[in-house]
């Protein structure tokens, strides 16, 4: 289990790393990869959509973002994709929502943060 988890891990950072060099369809494979090793893997999902709506294909960004969203909705990140996505379909109320949740949820941490400190 922890070397499925090791391999999804490395395969998010190298397709991350495609990503920055411009290789997207290598990266999209990568990615492909680590979900077929972990299908849950929130790290994986979220690169997907960052990816996706960085080529301008919304639908897909949205579905993987629908996906991350459903593991991790307490993540700002994944808000913050959503709300960036729902911009770009014109869905200014969806849009507003995600943003709300995104602030939201880092004000949380915030407080956290400063309690714990």
């Amino acid at each position: 289990m922890m070397k499925a988890m090791s391999e999804v891990q490395d395969l998010v950072e190298e397709a991350t790393f495609e990503f920055t060099l411009g290789n997207n369809d290598e990266a999209l494979e990568k990615l492909q990869a680590a979900l077929t090793l972990d299908a849950n893997s929130f790290e994986a999902w979220h690169a997907l959509t960052e990816i996706y709506f960085s080529m301008g294909k919304l639908d897909e960004a949205l579905e993987a973002g629908e996906k991350a969203h459903s593991i991790s909705p307490e993540d700002v990140h994944i808000n913050t994709s959503l709300s960036r996505i729902w911009v770009e379909k014109g869905d200014k109320e969806k849009a507003e929502h995600f943003g709300a949740q995104a602030r939201m949820l880092g004000w949380k941490r915030e407080i956290k943060e400063k309690k714990d400190a």
